[in-house]
C-alpha cells in the first residue's frame, strides 16, 4: 500500500523550544495507527504539524496526502485540511444548532452547493456512526459518547482518506471511550487511515495496531 504520510528526520518546535526531533514515521493508506505518550510528550503537536496548526521548517521530508508541509503556503493550509478528518477531544461543535445542521455547515462551508447532495452526504456519516436517529437533536441534549460520534461523522464529510484523532476517548467513560475506539478501527478496515493519539494504552492492547510513542523528545517506532 501507498503511504499517505511521510516523515523524515523532522525536528519540531514552538516557541523556540523543541519537542520533538528526528521524528520518522510513515502511515500506510488504510492503516490504523496509535500515538501514545505521556501528557506534555508531544503527541498533539505532532497531530498539529499535521494539519499546519503548527509549522514545520526543519526536516528532510514531511508529506500528508500529497502536500509538502516544509514551507507551506497559508494558501495551501485549507485545502489539506479539506482533504483529512480531525477529531478533537473537546468536541467544538456548535451549540446553537442540531447535529445535522452541524454537518450541514461544514458542508456548506467547503464549498457543496446542491442541498440534496448535502441532505444525502449528512444522513450517509449518520448512519456510519450509528447515529442516523439522532440528528435532529441539539449537541446538549446528545451524551458525551453521542457528540463524539457526531464528531467522527463531521471529520467523514468530505471522505477523508486520513482521519487525526486526537484523545478521542479522553473525556469519555470506559464503555464509551471502548464504542468509539471500535468505530475508529472500523474506519480503518473500510479504507480510511487513522492516526489515533491516546494515553490509554489498554486500548492499544484490547484493539491491537502498530504504536507510535513519544518519548524523551524522540519518536520511538514500536513495529
Amino acid at each position: 500500500m501507498a503511504n499517505i504520510v511521510e516523515f523524515s528526520n523532522v525536528e519540531i518546535n514552538r516557541a523556540e523550544r523543541t519537542v520533538l526531533h528526528d521524528v520518522s514515521f510513515e502511515i500506510a493508506d488504510g492503516e490504523f495507527c496509535y500515538l501514545v505518550g505521556r501528557v506534555g510528550s508531544g503527541k498533539s503537536t505532532l497531530l498539529k504539524t499535521m494539519y499546519a496548526d503548527v509549522p514545520i521548517t526543519v526536516g528532510e521530508k514531511a508529506e500528508v496526502l500529497g502536500f509538502n508541509l516544509i514551507g507551506l503556503k497559508k494558501k495551501q493550509i485549507p485545502y489539506l485540511r479539506r482533504a483529512m478528518g480531525i477529531v478533537f477531544q473537546d468536541f467544538q461543535l456548535l451549540q446553537d444548532r442540531s447535529a445535522m445542521a452541524n454537518l450541514r455547515f461544514v458542508l456548506e462551508a467547503t464549498g457543496w452547493k446542491s442541498k440534496s447532495d448535502i441532505d444525502d452526504r449528512v444522513a450517509e456519516v449518520l448512519k456510519a456512526v450509528g447515529m442516523d436517529n439522532k440528528g435532529y437533536k441539539m449537541p446538549h441534549e446528545l451524551s458525551g459518547g453521542e457528540q463524539q460520534r457526531i464528531v467522527i461523522a463531521r471529520a467523514l464529510l468530505n471522505k477523508p482518506k486520513l482521519i487525526l484523532a486526537d484523545e478521542p476517548t479522553g473525556n469519555l467513560d470506559p464503555r464509551t471511550g471502548y464504542q468509539i475506539a471500535s468505530l475508529l478501527h472500523q474506519l480503518a478496515a473500510d479504507g480510511t487511515a487513522v492516526l489515533m493519539a491516546t494515553h490509554n494504552l489498554q486500548l492499544t492492547e484490547d484493539f491491537p495496531a502498530r504504536v507510535l510513542s513519544c518519548r524523551d523528545k524522540r519518536l520511538e517506532k514500536n513495529d
